[in-house]
């Protein structure tokens, strides 16, 4: 084995992530000699998850720092409402752009270890909904890492693993139980011959972080669409040859097609229940309005403010009820 091999174990969870992360953890090995960087979908909320992964197995665990240096035999867990990336031997947090309307996201994490680390990457997709992941996983493989994907059939939510099994020519999908053993495995092979990064992967994540050029970046890499960034308003670009249909903006957010279909509909529900707080508020002036004016004695213009009113109430209560009454299925 070559005296420089230091491989690196990248996991990704979402739903049903908790349980299936303490559960791996429970079954790692205490001289596991190498480090582990875990995502889990948590956004902005507080999270607890090192206590909960160090009180599950023999590992220590904490929230990553930014410019920690990766030390074997530890679990790294992104913090809360930033991204987590491999820089050399360091791990970097960002508060960049959300991928896929979240922060932070797994896609980043193993991009960012694909590009930096390449065949000595192992990276791993459990449980989740929708598809992040997906495209983190290509890129580890076309930089000569190995994809270990959850078995979907013994995931609490499928999709992520479907997704990646979908998309990806995955090495390995294993049950959970079958996974602390298999990674113990792989941590131990010598990794392939290092592999130049494609220049798409480099381009992605160097606009992710805000550097050069973003233009030259988006045209390298992506062509213009019809859609809108559901984050920031700007355009959004279709990138080339992705498979699943993956979308990204000048200023970075990215999203595969499901997850761009998730954010709209997010968004959707926020600008509808806006709306009715506005004809709601309107109503009430009006009706505040129409008492005013009757007890100034101005019936004419109290009448018509109260059927302002009136008209007000009947708007709202029809989009109110287009929100609340769920499609046909």
């Amino acid at each position: 084995m070559p005296a420089d091999f230091k491989p690196l174990v990248l996991i990704g969870a979402s739903a049903g992530g908790v349980t299936a992360l303490r559960r791996l953890a429970s079954e790692l090995p205490a001289d596991l000699q190498v480090p582990v960087a875990v995502v889990l979908h948590i956004g902005p909320h507080p999270s607890h998850m090192p206590d909960i992964l160090q009180a599950a197995g023999p590992l220590p665990a904490s929230h990553a720092h930014d410019g920690q240096l990766l030390r074997p035999g530890h679990l790294y867990v992104a913090p809360p409402d930033h991204h987590m990336l491999i820089d050399g031997p360091l791990l970097r947090l960002t508060r960049g752009p959300k991928e896929h309307h979240s922060r932070p996201a797994i896609d980043p994490l193993f991009r960012s270890g694909a590009i930096n680390h390449g065949p000595k990457v192992i990276g791993v997709v459990l449980t989740g909904l929708l598809d992040d992941g997906t495209a983190g996983l290509q890129a580890i493989k076309e930089c000569g890492g190995t994809a270990v994907v959850q078995a979907p059939e013994d995931a609490e939510e499928p999709s992520m693993p479907l997704s990646a099994l979908k998309h990806v020519q995955v090495d390995h999908c294993v049950a959970l139980k079958d996974m602390a053993p298999l990674l113990v495995e792989l941590t131990s092979r010598a990794p392939g011959s290092a592999m130049q990064p494609p220049p798409k992967w480099l381009h992605e994540h160097e606009l992710t972080l805000g550097k050069g050029d973003p233009m030259e970046h988006l045209e390298a890499i992506a062509t213009p669409s019809t859609f809108v960034c559901p984050d920031c308003k700007g355009g959004l670009w279709t990138i080339s040859g992705s498979r699943p249909i993956r979308f990204i903006c000048h200023v970075g957010h990215s999203f595969t097609l499901q997850t761009l279909l998730h954010a709209q509909a997010l968004a959707t529900d926020e600008a509808l229940w806006t709306a009715i707080r506005a004809l709601q508020e309107k109503r009430l002036l009006f009706d505040k309005s129409a008492e005013a004016l009757r007890s100034e004695g101005d019936d004419a213009q109290a009448q018509w403010s109260a059927q302002e009113a009136r008209a007000l109430q009947r708007q709202e209560r029809l989009l109110r009820h287009l929100v609340e009454v769920p499609p046909p299925s």
